[in-house]
């Protein structure tokens, strides 16, 4: 059975976690035929060896990449040494912006605000041709809520895919190394959820939160991505 390592990097509002699942919750049911082992990154106990795993995924998290907390900090030689050894990774929100960081980008506020709703997210031509999100549409809806992105890609790192708010909605950083902006494994009535978190704060920023929340909608092509990423993750561990 191929070992799949969650590395978790934060936790939902209380109510969107006892309503439907916390964060590692929400990759589990992305993924019915495995089981992750979650590791949080915060709680001070070291990560499992590279040797060890097949693939790895990165949740979101509440906290800012720009805070550089130590437990943050401290996990960017690990994520580093992973992407050094072609181990298969998956960066997802926070995952995708300290990836970034930890190869050499920069992360931090987005000049023109939080993006919170289900937007468009487009391939570039890269991305039509890549392994993982070469297999969604060239055009296709994802869930988004960040107030920070990846505001300089590592070097060597290719732009899979965009939208109006964000320029670097997905990077591959390596042959295996993957990351995205949008939250594959979101389903609709959560992101409501997080809305109403947020309403007030959009509504200050000048957002249409009425707008923002009759355009939530399923987004079956982004959530197919978690999926499509073990399966090229343990590729080579199943037929080897």
């Amino acid at each position: 059975m191929p070992r799949l390592l969650l590395i978790k990097t934060g936790d939902s509002f209380p109510d969107v976690a006892a309503d439907y699942g916390n964060f590692e919750a929400l990759f589990q049911a992305r993924l019915p035929d495995h089981t992750l082992e979650v590791w949080d990154a915060r709680g001070g106990m070291p990560p499992p060896a590279h040797d060890a795993l097949d693939g790895v995924l990165i949740t979101g998290s509440h906290a800012m990449v720009s805070d550089a907390e130590p437990w943050s900090e401290a996990l960017k030689p690990w994520l580093r040494e992973a992407c050094e050894r072609n181990l298969a990774l998956l960066g997802v929100c926070y995952g995708h912006q300290l990836v970034a960081e930890a190869l050499g980008g920069t992360s931090g506020y987005h000049p023109d605000g939080r993006e919170t709703g289900t937007f468009e997210v487009a391939l570039t031509e890269a991305g039509r041709a890549d392994a993982l999100l070469g297999a969604l549409p060239d055009r296709f809806p994802a869930h988004l809520t960040h107030a920070q992105s990846v505001l300089t890609p590592p070097a060597g790192a290719v732009v899979l895919a965009h939208n109006a708010h964000d320029s670097y909605q997905a990077l591959r950083l390596g042959p295996r190394q993957w990351s995205v902006q949008f939250h594959p494994e979101f389903t609709a009535p959560v992101l409501r959820a997080y809305l109403e978190h947020q309403r007030e704060g959009l509504a200050e920023a000048g957002q249409n939160v009425a707008a923002l929340r009759h355009g939530i909608q399923e987004t079956p092509e982004a959530n197919a991505l978690i999926n499509n990423f073990v399966v090229l993750a343990t590729a080579s561990t199943e037929t080897g």
